[in-house]
């Protein structure tokens, strides 16, 4: 049965308690009665139970001829031990202790990456839940419920209103407007009739539509995502492989210094056996791996923890290596760039003329940008009215009775007397990519309503403070041109990427990134690979949950100014951790000259118990300087 790492740190932590209670003991000289038994069979327990995937590691990589972070690990530990049996048949100082404090923090280290992995395992799931789980078959002209696993490409499916589309595949019949913001980012629910291609899991918003299915399994668009997601989030992060990296020569090095040490004692300076091994084993524990094990998940977990008390969430250490050179930020406009719902933005006619009649009439509709009327109107004070006869005209708009008298919103098709100025008026707001609205009575239009998706009002600012640090921004959405670069020209961003999907998305990232570092930021499930393959991924809180699981860091509040604190926040977490490295680095290089009795003349000599102490006091030095990150003060 496989333990996880959390398991082994709560084993190992009860297991090595006496023996820790005894090293703080040790400099007054108080030593538990048979303590050196009871330290062997605690040990000894900590080895057998919490250390064996480390040694077979150590193992294949040895017969590889490398070394890693589980060579470091398994030489500390078993010259300890075993040294430690050699002195008790001596009646020397043991060195049991020290073996168990080595597991204990690694399989620290190790619980937290765990523990990350699990999150990103999460991303997956929640896309795997957006399926749908049955769908309506039409057989010979009847309507059959099937389980989606049951469909076969070639099938006509129904799908009608607020029903998810439980396939890819093109429209064959019938007309309605599907919300695809799961998969263009776009908030608006685009319009779709015969011949159209739709998606499956995206959301059918008001007629009936037929369509054939064209893409099943993994060749579904879905799944497209989830592989994109898979690839990105289980590839390993560099920052995990730092340390790897130091062990390949550092192992060796010490290993020889160890060794030359002995012979120097024994061979050149006489010294008795014992006391030459006693020299060589100070360079082996006192080079031992906890301050290099303890330096990233020490500063990850405090530093995290910070960022989270200023709303941004960190889950892994990708980010924290590549923020540093981060030289292209890519934004998603719909929800990240802007306010992610349309608002009325101008008004041609009477306002309140117009806004009262749009009031009483979109209480009725329940389409999306029905709000935004509603919204517009509750700024004034305006009467209310009964409506009757309310219908709805696919594809032109809506209309009922209000005293008699036929209101109307829609488009130019609504309106049977529709004069020049109110034309050009709405033709100049389209030209701003805006969408125009109609409003009217009998027949005549008497104002022009427009709408669009605005930007935040911090993006402008965003944009700007990114440029003063050198960083080039990026809109990259699957909205129309037109919008997307309205949107980019009033916010000043240096580029803007238009009419992409999901998996398109992830390649125009790839393409940036032959040139520069990226970070992407995004909201929505279609940015999900675009965050994932990017070096650096930060989704907005106040997305969707695949976004949130996909990015990295999270923005906890809906506040394009926490980007700003979000890229801070993570370049000062990675320069602690290369801080740490550093002082675990120069630790060793002070120490193993100790330790190997280079200034035994000068009276500086390490006993195995002070050596034990030295190596604990590397690893609170460690500790001792991540919590620094906790003054750490953010503009």
């Amino acid at each position: 049965m496989t333990i996880s790492a959390r398991k082994k740190v709560i084993i190992t932590l009860l297991l090595s308690s006496p023996l820790l209670f005894q090293m703080v003991l040790m400099p007054f000289h108080i030593v538990f009665p048979y303590y050196n038994e009871l330290a062997l069979v605690l040990t000894t327990l900590i080895l057998v139970i919490a250390a064996k995937d480390y040694y077979i590691s150590a193992w294949a990589a040895f017969k590889k001829g490398q070394a890693n972070m589980n060579t470091l690990v398994t030489i500390g530990t078993l010259v300890a031990y075993f040294y430690s049996i050699y002195a008790m048949t001596l009646g020397h100082e043991v060195y049991f202790e020290s073996a168990a404090v080595i597991i204990l923090f690694i399989l620290l280290g190790d619980s937290l990456e765990e523990g990350m992995r699990k999150r990103a395992n999460g991303a997956l799931k929640s896309l795997l839940k957006l399926q749908a789980k049955d769908a309506i078959l039409l057989k010979n002209g009847q309507e059959i419920k099937i389980p989606v696993e049951k469909i076969k490409v070639g099938d006509v499916l129904v799908v009608k209103p607020a029903m998810k589309f439980a396939a890819d595949g093109q429209v064959v019949k019938g007309t309605s407007h599907v919300d695809e913001s799961m998969i263009t980012g776009e908030s608006l629910p685009v319009k779709k009739s015969i011949g159209d291609n739709v998606v499956g899991a995206t959301i059918n918003y008001d007629g009936i539509i037929y369509y054939q299915v064209t893409k099943l399994g993994q060749d579904s668009l879905l799944s497209q995502i989830v592989e994109f997601v898979k690839r990105a989030q289980t590839s390993k992060a560099p920052i995990q492989r730092l340390t790897d990296r130091f062990s390949q020569f550092f192992v060796p090095i010490v290993l020889i210094i160890a060794i030359i040490t002995f012979e120097m004692w024994y061979v050149v300076f006489s010294a008795p056996f014992d006391h030459s091994l006693i020299f060589a084993v100070n360079v082996l524990v006192i080079a031992c791996p906890c301050a290099l094990g303890l330096a990233i998940p020490t500063a990850l977990m405090v530093g995290t923890n910070l960022s989270a008390k200023h709303g941004i969430l960190i889950k892994n250490g990708q980010a924290l290596e590549e923020i540093n050179q981060i030289s292209t930020v890519v934004f998603d406009k719909t929800g990240t760039i802007t306010k992610g719902e349309p608002v009325v933005t101008d008004i041609v006619g009477d306002v309140k003329q117009v806004l009262t009649l749009a009031k009483n009439l979109e209480q009725n509709s329940e389409h999306p940008l029905a709000k935004a009327f509603l919204n517009e109107a509750a700024k004034y004070d305006l009467p209310s009215y009964e409506v009757s006869n309310f219908k709805v005209h696919k594809g032109e708009g809506i209309s009922g009775l209000i005293n008699g008298q036929e209101i109307f919103i829609g488009n130019e098709k609504m309106a049977t007397n529709l004069s020049q100025k109110l034309l050009d008026a709405a033709k100049k707001l389209e030209q701003q990519a805006k969408t125009c609205a109609y409003v009217g009575i009998a027949g005549e239009a008497i104002g022009v309503v427009a709408m669009q998706d605005i930007p935040r009002d911090n993006a402008a600012f965003v944009i700007s403070e990114l440029k003063k640090m050198g960083k080039k921004s990026v809109i990259l959405t699957g909205d129309n041109q037109n919008v997307a670069n309205e949107i980019g020209k009033n916010i000043g961003v240096n580029q803007v990427i238009s009419e992409v999907l999901p998996n398109e998305k992830a390649n125009e990232v790839k393409k940036l990134q032959k040139d520069a570092k990226v970070a992407f930021v995004g909201d929505g499930i279609n940015d999900a690979p675009a965050l994932s393959t990017a070096d650096v991924g930060v989704a907005m809180a106040s997305g969707t949950d695949i976004a949130i699981e996909s990015g990295d860091p999270v923005l906890m509040q809906d506040d394009l100014n926490n980007l700003l604190k979000a890229l801070q926040i993570s370049k000062k977490i990675f320069n602690r951790i290369k801080i740490n490295l550093f002082w675990a680095f120069i630790y060793n290089a002070i120490g193993i000259p100790i330790a190997a009795g280079v200034f035994v003349n000068q009276g500086l000599v390490l006993s195995p118990e002070l050596a034990g102490l030295a190596m604990a006091f590397s690893s609170i030095s460690v500790v001792a300087s991540s919590l620094l990150l906790n003054r750490t003060k953010f503009n």
